[in-house]
């Protein structure tokens, strides 16, 4: 069976950076399941999945405007110390979550100089070509519910 529209997909993967650093792998855990065409991966993973089968391995690169965008400096958000509800040293990589029109947004401090703090609210890896090492461990078909969902479900169902 191939990875299509549809399909409940898994994957074996390790993503690394520009320098080979991995980022994020499944090794160790169990493998990563989505629904192909529900949006649960990058587009840009997701594209080089389609058609393929249980046992094929492949490596692809993926250019921000397939992943995570690119870098967007009017989301970079600058705020003075006293404005934030935090107990002790703000240092840069901390994420705090806010509140914002379209629902709740992740900000990472870039910049700390004093009481002068900026928060970024791109995604961490805007901006960067993304590398995957691939396995395709298995594809089958979604059922009714987990299409409903948009989701997967384990063994033991939903889980919410």
């Amino acid at each position: 069976m191939k990875a299509g529209k549809g399909k409940v997909v898994s994957i074996e993967y390790t993503l690394r950076d520009d320098q080979g650093e991995v980022i994020d792998t499944s090794e160790g855990r169990e493998p990563l399941d989505y629904i192909h065409g529900a949006g649960n991966i990058i587009q840009g993973l997701e594209n080089s999945l389609e058609g393929r089968e249980a046992g094929e391995s492949f490596t692809v690169s993926i250019p921000p405007e397939e992943a995570y965008g690119s870098r967007d400096d009017s989301l970079l958000h600058y705020v003075e110390r006293r404005f934030l509800d935090v107990e002790g040293e703000i240092e840069v990589g901390m994420q705090f979550q806010a509140q914002a029109e379209h629902g709740t947004v992740i900000l990472t401090v870039a910049n700390v100089e004093g009481d002068s703090i900026t928060l970024d609210q791109n995604h961490p890896l805007a901006g960067s070509t993304l590398y995957f090492e691939v396995e395709v461990v298995g594809v089958r078909e979604a059922t009714a519910e987990e299409l409903e969902h948009g989701h997967p479900h384990g063994p033991e169902g939903c889980g919410h």
